[in-house]
């Protein structure tokens, strides 16, 4: 990056010490090149003048020009307003004023031509605007119409002194008018030309003051392409890097998987499960550090491939560990795995924070001396006392749960230069744009097809006058034997009220069903007290488990066949597919009950609408991702990820492809970028690499 770019914003024409500070405080701009890169989220449509007999209140803001012919003030105190009346030889509109009326009715000339802009209403027969941005006409001023304005960014800190996008813009535009003002191109000449790419100063010029709207779109695909380009050569470079330098051991023996195959496999295999056990072998076989994602749907049978990944290692005389983001969940895949274990005569335990001090100095011991062969666990896992004799396989559960540095602190778990194989698993569908942003470093396996025998959930979506005929229907399933869960919405700044809540609807369920038991879990019992009630309930000593959320992943009890949600509004629609994912798990019809008010926002219309539409878990994220936005999908460990300037992934999906795509064809030709047109892009990525940026944090 040029000196002028990287100038302290302060010494901008007109900005000066006490206005840096704000900028540097609200919006991280601190150099020229920050102001630049302070892109507009919007541009108005200056380019035409309305006619005011043309107008349509379906229209966006527009422009009209036109002379004030008189001017009134009507109502009475607080709802008391300034109306002038605006004329331009085809009809007449109002413009009206709540606020500033003193000054702005002082400010207001009687025939004279004025540009006003804004949104237009249709009231009483005639068009308005309420509080238009409005200014003298000029014929001879330079930009005052017939261009696209950019909108940016600002905070109320910078509009109370006077620092409003229009500020923002005049500033932008005097940095983009400097001679100095150039930013090298870094894009291999080969691509520039296939895609006509404006120049990157072009680009970044015609982002904030486009010529016309087709400038305006070269200029966004250019810079589009240009951040998930650098985001996929960067991923795909570490997965180069890691294929040619992290070794990993060669697993050929397979004694153990064929006997649990042959012998004690308790179902049949999916074809989707098959080719997933295949993928991860070759992988194994290589001498290379396996690194693959293995995304299936809730209910899809990733634990079982968990457990014959885990035989593969076992049978080439390693150990394997598990880990998983709560107790909960660990002790379910502790007690699954342990009956598949047992048959094999295979040692396994459990290490959550539960776990005593004297149980971890004997598991410790274990490990060492390669006694325990499988230790599932939490967090505790990465704990630098835990120390295996031969870690072949780690497997890390639920992976957006966990940060890239937990990840990484399971490798170390190896005294020699030789690396445990990394198979990371998530029952969260991600969109696959998303799945190739996150984990763009990492093989991927989809389990794309629900066990046989399995029926797909039955959804429903029911309102509060519906709620007898729901009681009936669930009376209905559990007098067939089997058992219901209802689950309440618990939101951190209402919880007092959701516990309330909670405990209110176990009340009323007891009383509703009287001749049955009732259980109730949440997340402020103990770990001791959740178990207790959930075995009850796999016992089905409990008919009905109301719940909050802690249900949503992990426990598995076959008999339950219906899932009732309340207030399903309140929840996000990766959440409703994680619960109804509860029910489903035997031969039985199940179903999901979602209960709502009549008011229902338009987002939560979309949600209820998709979950009664589709089971397929992908279609599912796609929709939340075009609702939230990926940074929400992923959660806070995530999001700093997708802190993208421009690129949008729930909208530049083919572009991301297109970005991939190439960055994979340089790679392969060029893994080290040594070749002469790919030394500007090796140049940029060792300067981005030193900037602080979030790729840092992806490794």
């Amino acid at each position: 990056m040029n000196q002028f770019l990287e100038t302290k914003i302060e010494f901008l024409k007109g900005v000066g010490t006490a206005k840096a500070t704000l900028l540097n405080k609200e919006l991280h701009i601190f150099t020229f090149a920050d102001l630049l890169w302070h892109l507009p989220y919007k541009h108005e449509d200056r380019t035409k003048i309305y006619k005011i007999i043309d107008l349509d209140e379906n229209l966006p803001p527009v422009q009209v020009k036109g002379l004030i012919t008189r001017i009134e003030i009507l109502g009475e105190g607080s709802k008391q307003r300034l109306v002038a009346y605006l004329t331009d030889g085809s009809s007449e509109m109002e413009l009206i004023w709540f606020q500033g009326i003193a000054w702005v009715k002082k400010s207001l000339q009687l025939q004279v031509t004025y540009l006003v802009f804004g949104k237009v209403q249709f009231f009483n027969n005639r068009f308005s605007m309420v509080h238009p941005e409005i200014e003298l006409f000029d014929e001879t001023a330079k930009q005052q119409t017939g261009f696209l304005q950019p909108v940016y960014h600002t905070t109320e800190v910078l509009k109370k002194k006077f620092i409003s996008s229009k500020v923002i813009a005049k500033w932008i535009r005097t940095l983009l008018e400097q001679p100095q003002f150039t930013i090298e191109e870094f894009l291999p000449s080969y691509l520039v030309e296939q895609y006509k790419f404006l120049s990157p100063t072009e680009a970044l010029r015609q982002i904030h003051f486009p010529q016309n709207s087709e400038q305006l779109h070269k200029a966004k695909f250019r810079l589009k392409f240009e951040e998930l380009f650098l985001v996929q050569i960067k991923l795909l470079s570490q997965k180069t890097y890691r294929k040619i330098y992290y070794k990993g051991q060669v697993f050929q023996n397979t004694h153990l998987l064929t006997k649990f195959y042959n012998q004690h496999l308790p179902f049949e295999l999916t074809n989707a499960q098959k080719r997933v056990v295949k993928e991860i072998y070759k992988d194994m076989t290589t001498g290379k550090q396996m690194n693959r994602l293995l995304q299936g749907d809730v209910g899809s049978g990733k634990t079982i491939v968990a457990f014959l990944s885990m035989l593969i290692a076992l049978s080439n005389q390693a150990q394997a560990c598990m880990m998983a983001p709560t107790e909960l969940l660990a002790e379910q895949h502790f007690h699954s795995l342990k009956t598949y274990a047992e048959k094999l005569g295979i040692t396994i335990d459990l290490l959550t924070g539960s776990t005593s001090n004297r149980e971890r100095r004997i598991m410790h011991e274990r490990l060492m001396n390669g006694n325990l062969k499988i230790l599932i666990g939490t967090h505790a896992l990465i704990e630098d006392s835990v120390q295996f004799e031969n870690l072949g396989l780690c497997i890390i559960d639920e992976q957006h749960r966990f940060g890239v540095e937990q990840r990484a602190r399971l490798w170390q778990k190896t005294t020699s230069d030789i690396y445990p194989h990394i198979l990371v698993m998530t029952a969260t569908p991600i969109p696959r744009t998303l799945a190739l942003t996150l984990y763009g470093d990492l093989d991927l396996s989809i389990i794309d097809e629900l066990p046989k025998g399995r029926k797909p959930v039955i959804t429903a979506h029911r309102y509060e006058s519906h709620r007898l005929r729901v009681y009936e229907f669930l009376r209905k399933e559990i007098k067939a034997g089997r058992q219901v869960y209802i689950v309440y919405p618990l939101i951190e700044e209402s919880e007092k009220l959701d516990y309330k809540n909670l405990h209110d609807g176990y009340a009323q369920i007891k009383k509703v069903f009287p001749e049955y038991e009732v259980g109730m879990i949440h997340g402020k019992m103990s770990s001791a007290e959740k178990d207790l009630e959930m075995q009850r309930f796999k016992r089905n000593e409990t008919q009905i488990m109301v719940a909050t959320t802690v249900i949503e992943v992990g426990v598995d009890v076959p008999n339950a066949t219906v899932m009732v949600i309340e207030d399903a509004q309140r929840f996000g629609l990766s959440q409703l597919h994680q619960l109804r994912g509860r029910v489903g798990r035997g031969a039985e019809q199940s179903y999901c009950i979602l209960m709502t008010d009549y008011k229902l926002s338009k987002e939560s219309k979309i949600r209820i609408e998709t979950m009664v539409r589709t089971n397929n878990g992908f279609e599912i994220a796609d929709v939340d991702m075009q609702l939230r936005g990926p940074g929400d999908i992923m959660g806070k460990q995530q999001s700093g990820m997708l802190n993208f300037l421009i690129a949008n992934l729930a909208q530049d999906a083919h572009i991301l492809q297109e970005a991939r795509h190439h960055a994979q064809a340089i790679l392969d030709k060029d893994a080290l970028l040594t070749h002469p047109e790919h030394q500007a892009l090796k140049q940029h990525l060792e300067k981005t690499q030193k900037e602080a940026t979030f790729w840092s944090r992806v490794g």
